[in-house]
């Protein structure tokens, strides 16, 4: 197999999704760092939307990370999707809900006034709420296996532990389950090395130069 290449942020949620999956499936990636502010003219030439993840496999360029999720997959069985059609839209779709999910938590993460902050809060808490209805097996979405929603979701959790101690009241308070699911990923260790050693401190600062209410 040629080398694959994933080009990437060090803060963006949707790169990790692929780095863990990668991480679990013991796939050999090599990993590009760029800043997304100020990114080089060589990835605004590759990227058709101009955002991160981008990968670079078999002369092809494969940008989306639910789509690079799937490439992933593909390349080294056994899957990480249920066996059956109708599971495998199941878990699609709640891949999806995790996007907009994450989309959420952004939002409350750097909602500069109460107001926002307020609104996105309740965003977040409505979604876990709905990811809380829905979840019905231990330890991990499907059960026993490991699955490419349990990769999609897992940025979101570390990114919520982080914002926990901004927040004046436990946020997994209404979502047992959600909080279970969430440990179980966080204790894995495709997880904890999904992120570069200084992700705390990056996100952090992150969020102070952002001019989040929640760190004021």
């Amino acid at each position: 197999m040629q080398p694959i290449e994933l080009i990437s942020f060090n803060l963006c949620p949707f790169v990790q999704r692929s780095v863990i999956t990668a991480l679990y499936k013991h796939i050999p990636v090599n990993i590009k760092y760029i800043e997304l502010d100020t990114p080089p003219a060589w990835f605004l030439d590759i990227s058709p939307l101009g955002k991160v993840p981008v990968l670079t496999a078999e002369g092809q360029i494969i940008f989306e990370s639910a789509v690079i999720n799937e490439y992933l997959d593909e390349i080294s069985p056994p899957s990480l999707h249920p066996a059956t059609a109708i599971r495998k839209a199941h878990n699609r779709a709640w891949i999806e809900f995790g996007s907009s999910l994450i989309v959420s938590q952004y939002y409350l993460a750097t909602a500069n006034t109460l107001e926002n902050k307020d609104k996105y809060q309740a965003e977040v808490l409505e979604k876990l709420a709905t990811v809380e209805r829905v979840l019905q097996a231990k330890p991990f979405f499907n059960g026993e296996q490991f699955s490419l929603v349990d990769a999609a979701f897992a940025p979101i959790f570390m990114r919520l532990m982080l914002l926990a101690k901004y927040l004046p009241f436990d946020i997994y308070q209404q979502t047992p389950k959600v909080h279970d699911w969430a440990n179980t990923l966080l204790a894995l260790d495709a997880v904890q090395k999904s992120v570069v050693p200084t992700f705390a401190d990056l996100y952090t600062n992150f969020l102070k130069k952002s001019g989040s209410y929640l760190v004021q």
